[in-house]
């Protein structure tokens, strides 16, 4: 299993390439190099109210996987967990999480952009965006699935 180091050291060339809209492969080994322009990035719209963009691997197999998350503003998610931990880093706008197994949307904490965060594996959050669109980019190790948290009595 990659190392956090690793983990976050890709996530920053990720960010890097995402950011030069610009570059040209036109004159780039394709054995070397890969880039990914922001109109080659095939978004996917979720029942949730977000929009999900693979880039490197399967979230849904064994294995490293990169994703854009691109929550629509006024949508979030209801408390839930993942297996594994999940390393994110907040692109554009303000994201909003919360923890504990009571969805309560009052209690949503803002994490700005530029912010990193981490979701422990089997721990149970929500989030989402509140007035404008935000765009995270999630670094983890599959498969990512979802496991709806039961909430308190």
């Amino acid at each position: 299993m990659l190392g956090f180091i690793n983990v976050q050291r890709l996530a920053l060339a990720t960010c890097l390439v995402l950011s030069f809209g610009s570059v040209s492969a036109a004159d780039l080994d394709p054995k070397a190099i890969s880039i990914k322009l922001p109109d080659d990035i095939k978004w996917v719209a979720n029942p949730s109210g977000s929009e999900t963009a693979v880039l490197v691997g399967d979230p849904s197999k064994l294995g490293l996987y990169v994703v854009l998350n691109k929550w629509k503003a006024h949508h979030n998610s209801k408390p839930h967990s993942h297996p594994n931990d999940r390393f994110i880093t907040v692109i554009s706008g303000t994201w909003w999480v919360g923890t504990g197994t009571d969805y309560n949307p009052d209690n949503l904490k803002p994490v700005p952009a530029g912010s990193f965060v981490t979701h422990y594996g089997n721990e149970v959050h929500y989030d989402g965006a509140k007035d404008g669109d935000t765009i995270l980019q999630i670094v983890g190790i599959g498969p990512a699935t979802s496991t709806p948290a039961v909430p308190a009595k």
